[in-house]
């Protein structure tokens, strides 16, 4: 099993009602789908809040699990999130990260996200991570 099946595998057992597949990994970056349905959008046809930063989200962990390990316990410690265009309702969102640092304890990195196909960002995040003691 490879590494990127080993994290689906890892996302889909810790998250079972998750859609998120992780695409890429490696040399500290991360791209991810989050398919979208009629679950996902909110009043005025558009991708709701909430889906573009849990895909946010999901992307930094996915990035920083790339390098070093399934560790569960890396968590967010702050995610700051601009919303700069409306999301394509009938398209998935497409998140790519990268990690800008990554030390013992913290990782912090940043987010485009985008609708699948389209060239503009609709989202851009910057997100923060507490990484666990290793033993």
């Amino acid at each position: 099993m490879t590494e990127l099946q080993k994290l689906n595998t890892f996302f889909n057992e810790a998250f079972p009602d998750n859609k998120i597949e992780v695409l890429s990994i490696g040399q500290m970056q991360a791209t991810l789908r989050y398919p979208i349905t009629a679950k996902e959008l909110r009043p005025g046809n558009t991708v709701s809040g909430p889906t573009l930063m849990a895909t946010a989200d999901a992307a930094l962990y996915a990035a920083i699990l790339g390098e070093i390990g399934l560790v569960a316990l890396a968590v967010t410690t702050s995610l700051n999130f601009n919303f700069l265009r409306k999301p394509e309702s009938d398209r998935d969102i497409i998140a790519k990260c990268q990690l800008i640092k990554l030390g013992k304890s913290l990782a912090v990195g940043e987010v485009s996200l985008y609708s699948e196909g389209k060239e503009a960002m609709v989202a851009h995040a910057v997100g923060t991570y507490s990484i666990p003691p290793q033993r």
